[in-house]
This record gives C-alpha cells, structure tokens and sequence, in this order.
C-alpha cells in the first residue's frame, strides 16, 4: 500500500545524494563522503513540505559552511519528473523543497483507491507477536486501570495488525498461587458467615473485602445451600472457587467484550502447575547453576544475571551498585512456586513453546521494578530479554465537574468498568483513554465524555466524518458524484494543500505508534484530520461553478471521509453517517 510521505522522503534522499555526487564532480565540493542526514517534515509548512539537515551535518566532511553547502547541492537538484516543484535554501543551510501539484493529486487518487486499506504496511513481515494486556486478577471486578489497559493494548494491537503482524491478543488469568488461596478464604468466610451470622465467622484481614465477594457467596447458596457448612475448610474452598472464578472469568469476558475487546487466547496460569512448565524452568536454571538454597528455599541469582545485563547496555559499577540488586526466591520453603516461577514459565511459554518474535505486555506504572528482573530471566533461560517489551501504565483519574470522582453513584464503592460502560458512551471510552501517551497520567473528564458537543474529542471527529457524508449524500441527489481521474484533480488553495500533507500523514502516523507503542498518536491524529477538514470546508465549498475544481473537492471530502472512518475503525469507535 502507498505511503506518499515516505515516497517523497525516499525521492527526496536520492536527488540529495546525486547532487551532492554532481557538485564534486564539478569541483563545487571537495572529494567527501556525506554523512546520515534526515529528513523531516517541517513544523511550519511555509518551511518547505520537506527539510533536510545533509548540509548541516557535512561541514566537517567538506570543509566548509553548512550554506555553502547546501547552495551547491541545491543548484543540482533536479527536480523534473519528482515530487517535488521548488527547492530552496533555508536559513543556516536547511534544504527545503515544495510538493508539485501532482503529488497531491496522487495522494488523493491513492485514498480513494485504497479505500480501506489506506493506511496499511508490510513493516511488521508477517512477523509472530503476542500483546498481552489487562490480565485483571478474576478474584474481583476490573478497575479504571484495566479500562485504560484495555483501550491501549487494544489499540497497539489493532495499529500492529495494520502494518502487517501477525498480532495474536491475549488475557493471563491468574487462577492459582496466593491471590486464589485468599479468594477461597474470602469465599468461605462470607458463605459462612449467611449461615451462621457475621459476628460467628471473623473475616480474614487480608481478604477480599469487596461487595463481589458476598454477591458471589449468595449466588453459590442459593445453588447449594447449607451443604458445605459442615464440610472441611478444604472441600469448601474448592467447591466455592471452582464457582465463583469460572463466574468471574465469565464476567470479565463479558465486560470487555462490551469494550469491544476480544482476546485470541485466554491462557490459564493454572496450566503451568498442571503440565510441568514451571519445573521445567526450575530445571533449566538450576542446571544452568542459576539456582541455590537458602533457608530452605530455592534462589535464583537474579543479581548476577542483571549484572551481567546491565554491563552490556553500558552501566558502570558504580550505577549497578545504587540499584541494590538482589535474588529472588522461585520456591518456598513449603514447596510452592511463586509468582515470579510462575512469570518466567509463562514467558518461556510465549517464546520458546508458541515461537513468538516479540511479546509486549502493557502493564501499570506499579511493575516498573519487574521488568529488568523479567528480561534478565528470559536471557538466563536462553531466550532473548531484548524482545520482551514492556509498556508502563500511568495511573488514570475520574473528574467530574473538576473534582476527583471516586466513588460509583450506584453501588457508593470504586468505580469498576461496568460503572463507567453504564454512565459513558463506550465509543467516548475507547478514545479518551487513549488520548495521552501510556507513561502519562490520565485526567478522565466523565462531563466530557457524555457531551454531544464539539468540546467531546470523539463526538468532534465523528461529527466531521458525519458532515461529509451529508455533503456527499446532498450531491449524489443532484446527479453528482466522486470522480477518481487523478488527472482532473487540481488544488490551489492552502487549506487543500494542509489537509491533503494530513490524509498523507496516515501511514506514517500507524507505524510511529507501533514504533512508539503508542496508540494514542492514532487519536491526536483524528483529531487534526477533523481539524484540517473543517477549515478546509469553511474556506473552499465543493459545489462551485468551475466543474474541475468541483469534482477535485469532492473527491478530497471523500477521501477525508476514508482517512476518518479508517482511524475510528482502528480504534474500535463507530462511524457515524449522520448525526
């Protein structure tokens, strides 16, 4: 698929390099080799379409002021036959060139022919990746985090899809290790304490001490009633869990798909217990003499082996040393496995049983301190730690009316996912959580995300994507329709020119943020298509009097309309044709 942008900087870098090649033959430069240079797309587009520092970088090499340069090169580029109509010398020695007529018009013909696969790439190869995300824990209800988590890793996941991975999404379901054994506990606790009162069965303090947890203990006496109030603690844990975490699972799948979220895999930790995964990687550590014991426990050296990582990337001693690394327990002194054992087999599993190239979890601010730990683990195991990428989550808060909203209207506890599906729209969801950067701290305004009004960033690019098609409906009544003939398409007008460089941008825009891991580009860029396209309409009307002109603009509206459904598209938000 075309990337126009991308055409023209690969041009662009060619006619560089040939007239650079031309000036020292004619003497205009010293024998020399340039050095890598860039090219850019110019904040200002007065600026040029595209700038390039090469003469900047290649005073050394020739010997001479970067404007001296840049005035050689650029009195032998041939721009005939390119992109490009205007080359021109900038300040210090930017190279500056201007895009000619015809690259808008291709930029327009390839939207309109691409339809909705503008926007699409080979980059990825058809390369195996894995993006893991939410992963709530199933013993209670998704908080905002997960709801942040879910619209970004989503969001990656799809924008990966687009540039040609073979993108597998997944949900780790922690259904084993400690955080079940206190959920039977809670479950217990609560099923007994509706048999036998609240004040006969002390809840345990670490427990779950959410309102879900008694929801479920009803759901299950109302199935069994009293039966398991004489059983022992064990039967009726089981009995409770084997209940109560299927049910939470189920919800869970069930809330997200209202999210419009659906998992390829959802892979159960529990299967690492039951087929030997995490003795396998005790074995390989161990023989790998990676392993010792300790106070009856198993440890594995995990600060030799960060060590050892942090060298290579070029750390000093004395900077490994303020990082006060330390070992880590993998098996307790009961014979457990912790959860540490249990993440390094279920990241074996991903790369070494499933063969996947590149596995990126995204995950809240609060595990920053695991990461190092989990990629040293993959190298130690003989995988590389350099594919597993992690993506840092920041915290995200409610506001309502400008003040912190913490408490559900509803239920007078935290606001879980379902709160938030059932007071905001989930297409205003989808797009506000992934509005900023995933390191960044998230304001989420719930006034905001209800508006119908242009202030709602989703509503202000549905609502352009929605005016488009009742211009293009108003025409087609009056016998009037898009026309794809390149040929004919001719643009004068800045406002033309600045929306066409955006619908170009596309392409570009989904590969930075899979580059970036950073879906929230794809939003910002809705955003300044709808921007671009509104000025455009207000300035320059489609029905005009010059037939040309006329068709030229329709067929720019229409290409819009594409760009625009493709981004929301991706993001999982409808399309509106009217609103």
């Amino acid at each position: 698929m075309r990337n126009l942008v991308a055409e023209a900087k690969t041009q662009y870098r060619e006619l560089i390099i040939k007239a650079v090649n031309e000036a020292v033959s004619a003497g205009e430069l010293p024998e020399g080799e340039i050095p890598a240079f860039n090219i850019e797309i110019p904040a200002d587009n007065k600026n040029g379409d595209l700038a390039s520092n090469a003469a900047m970088v290649s005073a050394r090499a020739f010997r001479k002021a970067p404007r001296q340069i840049a005035e050689a090169i650029c009195a032998h580029l041939n721009l005939e036959g390119t992109y490009f109509e205007k080359a021109e010398v900038a300040g210090p020695g930017f190279l500056n060139v201007f895009y000619a007529p015809h690259w808008f018009a291709e930029t327009v013909s390839a939207v309109l022919t691409e339809d909705e696969s503008y926007g699409t790439s080979n980059m990825g190869e058809g390369k195996k990746v894995m993006v893991e995300f939410v992963s709530a824990n199933p013993t209670g209800p998704m908080h905002m985090g997960n709801a942040r988590g879910g619209a970004i890793g989503d969001g990656l996941a799809e924008a990966m899809k687009w540039c040609g991975y073979d993108v597998t999404r997944e949900f780790y379901i922690n259904d084993a290790g400690n955080q079940i054994e206190k959920f039977g506990k809670s479950l217990e606790a609560r099923y007994l304490q509706l048999h036998l009162g609240e004040d006969a069965v002390e809840f345990p303090e670490d427990g779950y001490h959410g309102e879900d947890i008694k929801v479920r203990a009803k759901e299950f006496t109302e199935i069994n009633g009293d039966k398991y109030v004489e059983a022992s603690s064990e039967e009726r844990k089981k009995a409770l869990v084997a209940y109560a975490l299927p049910a939470n699972v189920e919800g869970l799948q069930r809330d997200l798909g209202k999210y419009r979220i659906n998992y390829d895999v959802w892979f159960r930790e529990s299967s690492l217990y039951n087929d030997g995964s995490i003795e396998k990687i005790v074995k390989i550590l161990t023989d790998k003499g990676l392993t010792y014991e300790k106070d009856g426990a198993l440890w594995y050296k995990n600060a030799e082996i960060l060590t050892e990582r942090f060298k290579a990337e070029g750390k000093t001693d004395k900077q490994i040393e303020a990082l006060e690394l330390k070992d880590d327990v993998i098996i307790r002194a009961n014979g457990n496995p912790t959860y540490f054992a249990g993440d390094i087999a279920y990241h074996y599993n991903k790369f070494a049983e499933r063969g996947f190239e590149k596995v990126i979890n995204v995950w809240g601010a609060d595990h920053h301190g695991h990461v190092a730990r989990l990629q040293g683990a993959m190298d130690a195991v003989g995988l590389d730690g350099s594919k597993l990428d992690v993506v840092l989550m920041q915290m995200v808060e409610l506001m309502r009316d400008g003040k912190p909203e913490k408490m559900s209207k509803r239920t007078g506890k935290a606001i879980t996912l379902t709160d938030l599906l059932d007071e905001v729209p989930i297409d205003a969801a989808r797009f506000l959580f992934n509005m900023r950067e995933p390191n960044t701290h998230l304001l989420f305004d719930l006034g905001l995300a209800v508006k119908n009004t242009n202030d709602n960033p989703v509503y202000y690019v549905q609502y352009a994507h929605a005016r488009i098609c009742s211009i293009l409906r108003g025409l087609a009544e009056d016998g009037v329709h898009v026309k794809n003939e390149k040929s004919a398409f001719s643009y004068t007008e800045p406002e033309e020119f600045a929306l066409i460089t955006e619908l170009a941008k596309f392409p570009g825009e989904i590969q930075e943020s899979v580059k970036n891991y950073d879906p929230s580009r794809i939003t910002k860029y809705a955003i300044e298509v709808a921007t671009m396209f509104h000025k455009f309409y207000n300035a320059c009307r489609c029905r005009c009097e010059d037939e040309d002109r006329m068709f030229a603009r329709i067929a720019l509206a229409n290409a819009t309309k594409n760009v625009i459904r493709n981004v929301l598209t991706m993001l999982k938000v409808s399309v509106p044709e009217s609103m």
